[in-house]
């Protein structure tokens, strides 16, 4: 075996864990997820097969693509059908190395209801560092002429036009849709799925006990969030 088709297989193996972990979390329900890797240096992509239940799923049906999208085995199944949007945010984030696509209820409510996800606490802020942002709704035209790349676009559309960094708010929620994560690794990228999902728990029932309630203040969002990341964190062992 050479070098290359072992990083691959560890490519596999790491996009196999990280969808099994898809509904361990209850992220998913059915098939509505995927996750997948990137290795800019191999030109590949891998990513979970279309369609196929998590519990009948094996490591080796993870598809492996070149950086447009094309596949690279010839025995292999068909990619998730969200390939063209992970494509899309490959090429124009090179900042990331893993993503992730879940339809998980809370997430969705906000994506739904065409909303940015509010920065309302300390929890929210460890990990994005300002609200989520929620896409422009796509027009019947970039839907019926290539929904799943438009969705790409309209996301790395977002964060020109709002000039964010994909590595500060490692989420987006696509407008009635759902959200989408990343980060350095499948893992990290899922781990940031299930902590948008649970603060978007918590911004909707704070707006019920408290209808008026504000961000917070920019002093406390740049305290918590740069105690985890940037040359000066500090929180945990590192």
């Amino acid at each position: 075996m050479t070098l290359n088709n072992q990083l691959i297989k560890e490519m596999k193996q790491r996009v196999y864990e990280a969808n099994l972990q898809l509904p361990d979390l209850e992220l998913v329900k059915l098939t509505w997820g995927n996750v997948s890797e990137v290795n800019r240096e191999l030109g590949v992509i891998v990513i979970k097969p279309s369609g196929v239940d998590y519990k009948e799923m094996t490591a080796d049906q993870m598809v492996v693509t070149d950086l447009d999208g094309k596949l690279l085995e010839k025995e292999s199944l068909k990619p998730s059908s969200d390939l063209p949007t992970h494509v899309v945010l490959y090429r124009e984030m090179p900042e990331i190395s893993a993503v992730v696509h879940t339809h998980s209820t809370n997430s969705v409510m906000w994506a739904q209801a065409g909303r940015d996800l509010p920065a309302y606490g300390t929890t929210h802020a460890d990990t994005f560092y300002g609200n989520v942002p929620c896409t422009r709704q796509l027009t019947d035209k970039e839907v019926e002429e290539a929904y799943e790349e438009n969705t790409g676009n309209v996301i790395v559309e977002t964060f020109k036009e709002r000039n964010l960094s994909p590595n500060e708010v490692p989420a987006v929620l696509v407008y009635g849709h759902g959200p989408f994560t990343w980060g350095a690794t499948p893992k990290k990228a899922v781990e940031n799925s299930l902590i948008l999902d649970e603060v978007c728990t918590m911004a909707r029932e704070t707006e019920m006990v408290n209808a008026h309630i504000s961000t917070i203040p920019q002093y406390l969002l740049d305290k918590h969030y740069f105690r985890k990341h940037g040359a000066g964190a500090y929180y945990g062992q590192n």
